[in-house]
């Protein structure tokens, strides 16, 4: 029975479905055919497939170029009698790897969360008895019963519907509940408007239906999900891909430099043996050491302050990755909107008003009630007592219990003082024609008293109304024909604006009825208005979608709602800038439009559309996949386990904390606390903000690690004593990247960040001003340091202390740089320290420290160090001095250069 995976179920009537799979419409199959289809289709349950293992994550920790140079360089000095040289790089290279795969301990599977989703049970219909089976037991073919509150068990074909809605939010992204029937579809119909069709997970809200199993595990749609999100590529983010660019760049700079060192000795005549300690030492000085810890922990510093704004990072480097985000894909219901549906129009009496407030606050008003205006009054109390839902407040906030449209109309009324309790009491409800997809409306019959007669308050579809409508209740109460073009013409411009549009009558019917039938409501009611309903924008994401605009990124809504829905909201949201505000339409891709087009003209129509509607989830990748084709950053948001493929591919996925399922938070880098669109907007700032401290502090290391190596390159060359030995060049690396370095993590972010651009991708970590910048300080540590080397071994003859001078005059210029470099652009004195008071601590830290390795007799046998003059500090201190008026100096010409200058944080 492989072929039935060709079929398109959809466009099949419901009798060619059953007699396709060989099903009796009344018995189901029998117990052998039940088994025999088992053997062939397996259980009905997603494939869980293999992901890495404890092991396997943590030695890809160990996996990055400038490791594998550490680890080199770790066991070469322990072969060489350096113990104390060796432990310490390797500590280095250990404690960097535990922080790193702790950090990626709890990255899970998303295609185990998915396979729980379809735990579940199911009423199934076998040999013409009712059963109740695990739904890993059913098999195409399976007649399957569906009741409000069930999930739905696998992808069925509806033989049999009666009042069915179906929540398919976490599938197609379509906000509210879906009604559903029988009628064949055309063929190219989408995933999200398959009517005749109830799909694996799949929440059952109302009604009840009988369906044919036509999918079963990996074959249904949720199968297919799964698959997509195995196959997606883990990408490496732009800041790993980076760092990996910059330190084989650095791999080789030190090989050359090493070798170079190595033969310019021996061919001068030194011993082999010496040369190569040498080449050793210029090696130890010239790796940056304590730069892998210091990412790990400048981006566990940016995971602990996104957490504070309600961003929750499951991967280490995404907290880098949002802040060099260029577009924003976001769903629509939930983040961008309140996922609340609010009345904001009513027409009524032939006047239009508009309400205030938004979601199920009753807080609000109904504008220009001005005057007393009983069509409005009778339009807001059909909405009220026609109703079947219930807003409750619990614990976690308001609770909806029933439609979310029925709970619009029941806070409409509110804000009009009209009492849901009171008016029922006035008004008791004496019969109910409960809503159905056939009929496409609902009344409710009310008693006004044993003497007057019963009314009807009707509520449905527009279209519906009006053709029964032959009356209109005018504000003064009194009854005139309808303009019934008129009242359509207001009803199509409700709904152009994306609109949920409902219409209400009522009709009174002979005293001492207590029933009512659909024939009672076919003809000769009484029009009272128009309410129209949408799901508000949040107003905070207004607000965030233009800071996004401001700071260069785009940001795009998709969603799985209808073209006039998400245009609307698009444009209340402002997302295409100047061309698509609240007075003006966006343009709209659909699904459709995005199924009939070729990659290429996918990739450009992406670009330039900010809003995506009815859109499936394979193209919701393919849409990330078209962004990403033109090296753009793309972050992706979502919820539902349509999401999960989509999240997976971006290069940050985004889910919802509240309301997102276990397989998109599985699937993404960053979960939020509050599902807010404007905690997307924060974490960017954050993540802009911690790359930016990370480039200090690379740009703050690496005139050390240039100084270092120059050194010793410098004196190979001249056939002179190493003026600092390995040992002392590690004591420099790690004491300073700890005391000094690493207080630039907390550095608060800097004004203006999300003025700027977003950097680009192919922009290298180091640009020409900062390699200027490093050679600079670097250039200025080898000639103070060598100069006062020799100078002090000329004075005193003690090369230990020559050593020692050499090595305080490193500290204290890294000291004194590191306040240059808590900016690229502002004066240290204009930023104070009360915004980092690490900082002082750090240097005090450093400065005792330092004090040790001169002092200490235990510390100057390990270090070779040896005590010096109060001179000698003196002298340091001046060289320190000197480097920072230098480095002022040369960022007071760079900012005079103008704002080009200032676009870029180097």
């Amino acid at each position: 029975m492989d072929s039935i995976t060709d079929k398109i179920w959809h466009h099949l009537d419901a009798n060619a479905a059953l007699q396709t799979l060989s099903t009796d419409s009344e018995k189901g199959l029998d117990t052998f055919e039940v088994q025999h289809r088992a053997k062939e289709f397996g259980p009905n349950a997603i494939t869980r497939r293999r992901g890495k293992t404890r092991l396997e994550r943590l030695m890809l920790q160990f996996h990055q170029p400038l490791i594998y140079i550490l680890i080199a360089a770790g066991v070469i000095t322990a072969a060489l009698g350096e113990p104390v040289d060796s432990l310490v790089i390797i500590g280095v290279v250990l404690v960097n790897a535990v922080v790193g795969y702790m950090q990626e301990a709890k990255a899970a599977g998303a295609l185990e969360a998915l396979a729980q989703s379809m735990v579940t049970e199911a009423t199934v219909l076998r040999a013409g008895t009712a059963r109740r089976i695990s739904a890993v037991e059913l098999v195409p073919g399976d007649l399957v019963v569906l009741r409000s509150g069930d999930k739905t068990p696998a992808d069925l074909r509806l033989v049999s519907v009666k009042n069915l809605q179906v929540d398919e939010s976490a599938l197609t992204g379509e906000s509210l509940p879906v009604e559903k029937g029988e009628k064949t579809l055309p063929p190219e119909t989408l995933l999200a408007d398959r009517r005749n069709m109830a799909y694996a997970s799949t929440l059952v809200t109302y009604g009840q239906a009988v369906g044919v199993v036509i999918s079963t595990g990996d074959r249904t749609e949720i199968g297919r999900i799964s698959s997509m999100v195995s196959q997606a590529d883990e990408l490496a983010t732009p800041l790993t891909r980076k760092i990996e660019s910059f330190s084989r760049t650095l791999l080789w700079a030190i090989l050359g430099l090493a070798a170079l060192t190595f033969l310019t000795g021996v061919l001068r005549g030194e011993s082999a043996a010496e040369m190569f300690m040498a080449a050793v030492a210029l090696a130890v000085g010239a790796i940056p050491e304590g730069l892998p810890a210091a990412v790990t922990v400048i981006l566990a510093m940016g995971v602990s302050r996104m957490a504070a704004r309600g961003a929750i990072i499951r991967k280490l480097p995404a907290v880098e990755t949002l802040g060099g985000a260029t577009v924003i894909c976001s769903d629509k219901t939930g983040t961008l909107t309140q996922n609340q549906m609010t009345v904001t129009e009513i027409l009524a009496g032939g006047r239009i008003r508009s309400l205030t407030g938004s979601g199920y606050d009753p807080a609000g008003r109904v504008k220009d009630m001005d005057a007393p205006d009983e069509a409005l009054r009778e339009t807001l109390l059909a909405g009220l007592l026609c109703n079947d839902a219930r807003i409750e407040a619990g614990e976690a906030g308001t609770l909806v219990m029933g439609d979310p449209t029925e709970a619009a109309l029941l806070v409409a009324a509110a804000k009009a003082g009209l009492d849901r309790e009171e008016m029922s009491g006035r008004l008791p409800r004496l019969d109910t024609l409960p809503f159905e997809s056939r009929h496409q409306y609902m009344a409710t019959l009310h008693s006004r008293g044993p003497e007057a007669p019963p009314v009807v308050y009707f509520k449905g579809s527009a279209e519906v109304v009006l053709e029964r409508a032959t009356r209109l209740m005018n504000p003064e109460g009194t009854l005139s024909p309808p303009d019934i073009g008129r009242i359509r013409a207001e009803a199509e411009r409700m709904a152009s604006r994306g609109l949920r549009v409902l219409a209400m009558a009522r009709k009174e019917l002979p005293a001492g009825t207590r029933a009512v039938d659909h024939a009672d409501v076919a003809s000769d009611l009484v029009f009272l208005g128009l309410q129209g309903m949408i799901d508000p924008p949040r107003p905070e994401a207004v607000a965030a979608v233009q800071t996004f605009h401001r700071a260069g990124v785009r940001v795009k809504m998709i969603t799985g709602d209808h073209a006039l829905t998400a245009a609307a909201i698009g444009s209340q949201l402002g997302l295409g800038g100047s061309s698509c505000s609240a007075s003006e339409t966006c343009r709209v891709l659909t699904g459709m439009d995005m199924a009939e087009m070729a990659d290429a003209e996918l990739v450009a129509r992406a670009t330039e559309t900010a809003v995506f509607a009815r859109v499936a989830p394979d193209q919701k990748l393919r849409l990330v996949m078209a962004l990403q084709s033109l090296g753009n950053v793309v972050a992706m948001t979502g919820d539902g386990v349509n999401d999960a493929p989509a999240l997976k591919q971006a290069d940050i996925g985004v889910a919802m904390g509240l309301g997102g399922t276990e397989a998109a938070k599985e699937a993404s880098d960053m979960v939020l606390t509050d599902d807010n669109f404007t905690t997307i907007e924060a974490a960017v700032e954050e993540g802009r903000g911690v790359y930016d401290n990370l480039l200090k502090f690379i740009v703050w290391t690496l005139p050390t690690n240039v100084g270092e190596g120059l050194i010793i390159l410098v004196a190979v060359l001249m056939g002179t004593a190493l003026p600092i030995l390995p040992v002392q060049i590690l004591w420099i690396n790690m004491t300073t990247a700890g005391c000094l370095g690493l207080t630039l993590a907390f550095e608060p972010r800097e004004p203006g960040l999300m003025d700027r651009p977003p950097r680009r991708v192919d922009h290298p970590i180091l640009d020409r001003e900062l390699i200027i910048r490093i050679i600079l300080v670097g250039t200025i540590l080898l000639l103070a340091a060598f100069g006062l080397y020799e100078w002090e071994l000329l004075a005193t003859g003690d090369e230990a202390q020559a050593r020692t001078l050499a090595v305080n005059v490193f500290v204290m210029v890294e000291a004194f740089y590191l306040f240059n470099s808590r900016s690229f652009t502002r004066s240290p004195l204009a930023l104070g320290f009360a915004g980092n008071p690490w900082l002082l601590g750090g240097v005090a830290l450093m400065m005792a420290l330092q004090a040790m390795f001169t002092y200490v007799p235990a510390m100057n046998a390990m270090f070779h160090s040896a005590p010096v003059t109060l001179t000698s500090w003196v002298k340091a201190a001046a060289v320190g001095l000197v480097a920072f008026l230098v480095m002022e100096f040369k960022k007071k010409m760079r900012i005079g250069a103008g704002p080009a200058a200032k676009d870029h944080p180097a």
